[in-house]
């Protein structure tokens, strides 16, 4: 999610190794102006969905429980199967999008996201909740990677900051639109259907926008058609499904030993898929995650920066909505509307970030996100102490998501900019991932570090001591960002309108 600044000097180097074959087929004329910007709204749309979908169940589970008479093991699956399914799927979705059409696999993954979320609103008890959650979750792992490849096509350098200070306007919203719309549908309890609204009204909103992504996007892929093995997708899946399962479940089942065994399985596997991609380039073929993806520096050092960053933001969410609720008592819809400021702030840093800041201060304003946002979560600390709370959280939450705001603003253009777009699938599908699991990640040691610290020596020092690990990562991804290439704040105008083969 987000946006750069381009160096002068590196694109000027490329400029003189561009190949005269392009990088993209485009099968229709690529849109300009209102139509465009149509286009950028229908993927704009379809990411919000896909992330807001991702937590609104969690403040509806209780409902959920009584209405389905489901289990607690039967809940855990409606949290997680989703972003097991959807981080496990990422990587070949993106790939399918840079062989088979990007649009064509966004409108597909759309529509089975539409599909999945009517069967959702109408299961009739957990074990189809939970099989459609799985669904919805592959289908946002096919739709979720081909908006970035769109927004890299559709946009040269030059004119890619303002798209990307929507997208990550619109991201870094839909991060905490998820919890106050739950709140506010379960509680107002539409039409007398419960909780099943939360799911149904993605169902016109998907329709909305395969209609308005037909009429506007362009179709484009890869001018090279990469196959796409059996072997490879197979390995990839099932060592990113080894890792994410014991982090989504690990921590309402104490940590077990198989999740340990399953983590190391799934870190050995990824170490053998990155050894055969590697043999594949080698041998001349067509890997699915090309190694030559990472011998951009910026995209390099830049993603590793920004997967730490994300670290503590899985927690954030997880533990502030937690802990107001178990420490104040406070309601779901009182902790849906603490969200408030903080969902005003974040797009209005993240479009500055993007469109000012990043290419006047470069890999430095995701130093000055960090900072902010620590200083939001050292306010949280003098909050719950206070008095007042509330009105302290107010302030502390204002500050955290201009932090929050600069650095997803900031984050996706930095790490994207300068990988050719040739490669642009591949980059999308393994920024989208290291999100997915650095998120995942954050949620699962962050909440136990609250849980398991708090149940011993009480509510406020789990919640201190889950600050605490939450502002030393983000130090961390600060600090792992001086690993960036400098950039110039000078942009030069795109070569063959953004699409370049290095």
């Amino acid at each position: 999610m987000t946006t750069t600044p381009t160096d002068h000097d590196r694109v000027g180097n490329r400029a003189s190794s561009i190949s005269t074959s392009p990088a993209v087929d485009t099968e229709s004329p690529s849109p300009v102006g209102r139509a465009r910007t149509v286009a950028l709204i229908c993927l704009l749309a379809a990411s919000f969905m896909e992330l807001m979908d991702a937590t609104v169940v969690n403040v509806a589970l209780r409902t959920m429980q009584t209405d389905l008479n489901a289990s607690a093991a039967s809940l855990q699956w409606v949290v997680a199967g989703y972003p097991l399914t959807y981080a496990v799927g990422l990587i070949l979705g993106a790939r399918l999008g840079d062989n088979y059409g990007r649009r064509r696999l966004f409108v597909l993954g759309l529509g089975a996201f539409g599909i999945a979320s009517l069967a959702c609103g109408l299961a009739a008890g957990p074990g189809q909740l939970v099989g459609f959650r799985l669904i919805q979750g592959a289908a946002a792992a096919l739709m979720v990677p081909q908006v970035l490849s769109n927004i890299q096509v559709l946009y040269p350098p030059a004119e890619r900051g303002k798209a990307m200070g929507m997208f990550t306007s619109v991201i870094g919203l839909a991060a905490v639109a998820g919890p106050i719309l739950g709140a506010v549908i379960t509680s107002g309890d539409w039409f007398g259907l419960g909780w099943r609204p939360i799911f149904l009204i993605n169902v016109p909103l998907a329709l909305i926008a395969i209609v308005a992504a037909l009429l506007f996007i362009p179709e484009t892929r890869a001018a090279v058609r990469s196959p796409i093995t059996a072997g490879s997708a197979l390995l990839i899946g099932g060592s990113l499904g080894a890792i994410m399962l014991p982090i989504t479940l690990g921590p309402e089942n104490d940590w077990p030993a198989w999740g340990f065994i399953m983590i190391v399985a799934g870190a050995v596997g990824l170490v053998i898929f990155v050894r055969r991609q590697a043999s594949l380039a080698r041998a001349g073929g067509e890997p699915l995650v090309p190694p030559a993806l990472f011998g951009t520096p910026s995209f390099t050092a830049g993603l590793v920066s920004f997967a730490v960053l994300m670290v503590p933001t899985g927690g954030y969410f997880l533990v502030q909505s937690l802990h107001v609720q178990l420490a104040f008592g406070w309601s779901v819809l009182h902790t849906g509307m603490m969200w408030i400021p903080f969902s005003v702030a974040v797009p209005v840093s993240a479009g500055l970030a993007a469109t000012v800041l990043a290419a006047r201060l470069g890999k430095h304003v995701l130093q000055l996100g960090a900072t902010v946002l620590i200083s939001g979560m050292a306010l949280m600390y003098v909050a719950e102490q206070s008095a007042h709370p509330a009105a302290w959280f107010c302030i502390a939450l204002t500050v955290s998501g201009l932090g929050f705001g600069t650095i997803v603003g900031s984050a996706g253009l930095l790490v994207l900019n300068d990988v050719a777009v040739r490669l642009a699938g591949a980059a999308s599908g393994v920024f989208n991932t290291a999100q997915a699991l650095s998120v995942a990640i954050g949620a699962a040691v962050i909440g136990t570090v609250y849980s398991s610290i708090g149940d011993t020596s009480g509510l406020e020092s789990g919640y201190r001591a889950s600050l605490f690990v939450m502002m030393a990562l983000i130090a961390v991804g600060a600090t792992l960002a001086q690993l960036m290439p400098s950039r110039t704040a000078v942009q030069r105008p795109a070569v063959a309108h953004g699409i370049r083969e290095d």
